[in-house]
């Protein structure tokens, strides 16, 4: 999902880190430079990521409008006391994956798999955010020998708000069918008409309740942004925005899971990502309260050390410090 206004243009510069980086050698400051590897996943699939540090795998996850360089601030002190690894996602820069249908955020949980499988990395800790997160969900459903321990930051399992029992329910079925009818279709019309830029502006609308969000950005933004939403292009043609997780799958994941919140941000991710704490059987959640869905970006320090203490309490150890840069694959 997307950030503040404010937020948007650093997610921008951090988003074109990966590129910036594989086409210009920029380097990080205070850090070795990252270098870009690429994964060959089978099915004509390439992945491209960096890996840094040494340890237990932690692998991040990115969400909408963004690829792995949304995470640039993070590697290098992950990379400290774990092996820290960023990937785009399938149709997320610098990847360039030819298109397929049925295109959701379980393909991108069975890429994630795959590329786990590839590296030969065994169990690992997964951090995702919004739709990362949504992913790194259904991993932990579908491919549960591959997790350690999951971080989910907001992941919109928006098939959950049909779920609800009790007083809950008619006000989880009136979100649900109000994502649908306000964002999700109206996207679809708009991406099956070619007009990827309505598309955005109707997503960028319903988030932020204000129907002038979009036109609000400063040109450079929406640009950066319209090249960030190449995986809605194929998504909302011959996909699914927002595939369906039982409650029943989400009762299924074993592994420790921590819930990061954060107080400001929209309010259909705070009904799902209470009902996701009430479901998932070993999880805790934390919420930021000076930050909203961008708390990644808004408190990055507050938000490693929650995950550095959840590892730690699960007798996930750190490696000593320094780090081991990978050279570059091909």
């Amino acid at each position: 999902m997307p950030r503040t206004r404010r937020i948007n243009s650093r997610v921008l510069i951090l988003a074109v880190v990966f590129a910036m980086v594989a086409a210009s050698g920029v380097a990080q400051k205070n850090a070795v430079e990252p270098q870009i590897h690429a994964a060959s996943i089978g099915h004509d699939v390439t992945l491209h990521y960096v890996d840094e540090g040494r340890g237990v795998p932690v692998i991040f996850v990115h969400g909408s409008l963004s690829d792995g360089g949304y995470w640039a601030d993070q590697v290098g002190e992950f990379a400290k006391h774990y092996r820290t690894i960023a990937y785009s996602r399938r149709y997320n820069s610098p990847n360039t994956n030819p298109a397929m249908p049925g295109y959701s955020a379980v393909v991108d949980s069975d890429d994630l798999a795959a590329f786990i499988h590839t590296l030969q990395l065994g169990e690992v800790v997964v951090i995702g955010h919004s739709y990362g997160a949504l992913a790194a969900l259904f991993l932990a459903a579908r491919h549960p020998e591959l997790v350690r321990a999951l971080v989910l930051a907001e992941p919109p399992a928006v098939s959950l708000l049909v779920d609800f029992h009790g007083d809950e329910d008619e006000r989880g079925k009136a979100l649900f069918d109000d994502i649908q009818q306000r964002m999700v279709r109206p996207m679809q019309q708009a991406y099956q008409k070619g007009d990827r830029e309505e598309g955005i502006r109707i997503f960028m609308a319903y988030v932020f309740n204000d129907p002038h969000a979009w036109d609000k950005m400063s040109q450079s933004s929406r640009d950066q942004t319209l090249r960030d939403a190449h995986e809605w292009d194929v998504m909302m043609t011959t996909g699914t925005l927002f595939p369906a997780i039982t409650p029943q799958a989400v009762k299924g994941i074993s592994a420790p899971v921590l819930i990061l919140m954060g107080a400001k941000s929209y309010p259909f991710l705070e009904v799902i990502e209470r009902d996701l704490a009430r479901l998932l059987p070993n999880s805790k959640t934390i919420v930021f309260s000076d930050a909203g869905h961008q708390m990644w970006l808004e408190d990055p320090e507050a938000c490693r050390n929650a995950v550095e203490k959840f590892l730690a309490e699960h007798g996930i150890a750190k490696a000593g410090n320094g780090s081991t840069v990978r050279p570059a694959s091909n």
